[in-house]
């Protein structure tokens, strides 16, 4: 069974105003609504494999924070996302 999380991110990077709902955490269970046209299985499943892992995801969020924090002591400017870490 694959996260439910995994899918949805897969699926708005293909399509950003896609509407479905995703039964029991399937792929195989995707209810496309208002419109929206159905995606390929497999077109899902190749984006599912470019997107990041949880881990990396939070190393990476880590790595923006170390970034931030020592820029702030250096009093230099942040950018938006390390800006991101500090203030959501």
């Amino acid at each position: 069974m694959i996260n439910y999380n995994l899918i949805r991110k897969a699926i708005h990077k293909i399509n950003p105003s896609a509407e479905f709902v995703v039964r029991n955490n399937s792929i195989d269970q995707i209810e496309w609504h208002n419109g929206t046209t159905p995606i390929p299985k497999a077109d899902i499943e190749a984006k599912m494999a470019e997107l990041p892992t949880a881990e990396e995801e939070a190393a990476a969020r880590e790595n923006l924070k170390a970034s931030a924090k020592a820029k702030l002591i250096a009093g230099q400017p942040l950018t938006e996302e390390e800006a991101d870490t500090i203030v959501l």
